[in-house]
């Protein structure tokens, strides 16, 4: 186990774990948070036994999203705070994008709730289990400032109505709601969310790194393509795919009914 204060990390298995540690804080995504999760998401990247990235926090809430004491402090400056926000709005997203981005496929696991940008850091994961207690929020517009960057990740991942639903509400989502619009994958009793985190980390950590990689990058950069030349590019995904000595070798196994042999390659 190691740790920043703000963060706690190991990697066994292949599971790098990725914890939150500033509960007392709720979690809340200061600029020194952002600049530490994607120090670890840079950390995971270059850690050729890492298979598969977990993202976790300590305490009642997964996080509150954006610190606003540390934003409001940044309003004595002499801008009024310009530089700061435009500073910590441009590092968050680049850290969600990194997400999105990695090589690796990211799990968040949530126990409480995920507010705002602690909302969007769900959002980005690839999959996402909670506990049935868990709840999502995009409650800017209660305070005058909307969740927009928090939309970019929401509205990727759910139908526009249940998106502008949270948005103009600011009301909570239930993590059962959740499942149902798409959110996340799985709501469960807290005691089994370790076990349905790990269901899916084990069945990810089995593949070839090389398939991963090659699917989950296609899959987020087709999704907003136009139909045709969607298929158009993930023709020619398919084509490098096949080339790759992982294709052949699962090919080959399923065919000759014996275990594949990856390579990541």
């Amino acid at each position: 186990m190691a740790e920043t204060g703000l963060l706690e990390w190991h990697l066994e298995d292949g599971v790098f774990r990725l914890t939150l540690n500033r509960p007392e804080k709720r979690n809340a995504l200061s600029l020194e948070m952002i600049g530490a999760i994607s120090g670890a998401l840079d950390m995971a990247d270059q850690d050729t036994s890492a298979r598969v990235i977990v993202i976790a926090a300590n305490g009642p809430v997964f996080s509150s999203g954006h610190d606003l004491k540390e934003l409001t402090a940044a309003r004595n400056n002499p801008d009024r705070g310009r530089d700061f926000f435009d500073q910590t709005m441009r590092t968050c997203s680049s850290m969600m994008q990194k997400i999105v981005n990695h090589r690796l496929p990211v799990i968040a696991e949530v126990r409480g709730t995920a507010s705002a940008a602690g909302c969007q850091l769900v959002a980005s994961c690839d999959l996402t289990v909670a506990s049935n207690d868990s709840k999502f929020i995009t409650p800017g517009v209660n305070i005058g400032l909307f969740c927009s960057t928090p939309m970019v990740a929401l509205s990727r991942n759910v139908a526009n109505k249940h998106a502008l639903e949270m948005l103009l509400t600011g009301e909570p989502c239930s993590a059962q709601k959740a499942v149902e619009i798409g959110l996340i994958n799985r709501a469960v009793p807290a005691e089994e969310v370790d076990a349905n985190v790990m269901w899916f980390a084990d069945r990810i950590s089995a593949k070839s790194q090389m398939t991963i990689k090659t699917g989950k990058q296609a899959f987020y950069q087709q999704t907003h393509m136009p139909l045709s030349d969607a298929y158009e590019y993930c023709a020619q995904v398919m084509v490098e795919n096949m080339l790759k000595h992982d294709a052949e070798e699962g090919i080959n196994a399923f065919l000759e009914k014996r275990e594949a042999e990856w390579r990541d390659e």
